[in-house]
């Protein structure tokens, strides 16, 4: 397995300095009595309250582009604190990685505490992404209701939203608009045909055109 090897102290102090090395040490250890492959050793002086950690950063990105299987770590404090922990445990998660640690001398064992928070996170993010299916196939079915015919208007709904689709057909949110549905139902519809924006865009875009 890929391994990334993590270590974090909380501030300049040398006696951290030495913490450092001592984490970065045990970890390598770790890491060959596991026959671990480590592609990259990240240190950093940081609050384990902060989540904006250009390491910790960099860590997410490796593990998004498949680069890593495992993270190695001290233990779950050098990880985050508080909120910070928890959220970067979520994210490490549904980017299927597991996490060894030197003070279980293997896989990262959960507190009861902390795996219940993570459950109640997980169900909630579940139901936020149903809510939000729901807002576009409502927008959808209103949009339809009201005699819109996407396949007819439009033309890019078959392609995935990205960033860079910026721009959306503003006479079909007029048209939309003269039907009597809402910002946020535009907005839900054009982002279930491929449109990726917000209602704020459609409001203002749609406040540009009459001012035009």
């Amino acid at each position: 397995m890929k391994a990334i090897i993590y270590c974090r102290v909380s501030t300049n102090k040398q006696t951290q300095e030495t913490s450092l090395e001592r984490q970065e040490q045990e970890l390598t250890e770790l890491a060959n009595q596991f026959d671990f492959n480590v592609i990259n050793i990240i240190t950093e002086k940081a609050s384990g309250y902060d989540i904006e950690r250009e390491g910790i950063l960099h860590i997410l990105q490796l593990f998004s582009e498949k680069k890593a299987d495992c993270l190695l770590i001290q233990d779950e404090t050098r990880l985050g604190r508080g909120n910070t922990k928890i959220a970067l445990l979520h994210q490490l998660n549904k980017l299927n990685v597991t996490i060894y640690t030197v003070i279980h001398n293997g896989k990262l064992e959960v507190s009861e505490a902390d795996s219940m928070v993570l459950k109640i996170v997980s169900i909630v993010e579940e139901y936020q992404r149903q809510i939000h299916n729901a807002k576009i196939k409502r927008g959808m079915k209103r949009a339809i209701s009201k005699g819109f015919h996407p396949e007819k208007n439009l033309s890019n709904r078959n392609k995935a939203p990205g960033r860079d689709r910026k721009v959306f057909p503003i006479e079909e949110v007029i048209r939309l608009r003269e039907k009597e549905l809402t910002f946020e139902e535009i907005a839900h519809t054009l982002k279930g045909l491929g449109y990726n924006v917000s209602k704020a865009t459609v409001h203002r875009r749609y406040q540009e055109y009459h001012k035009t």
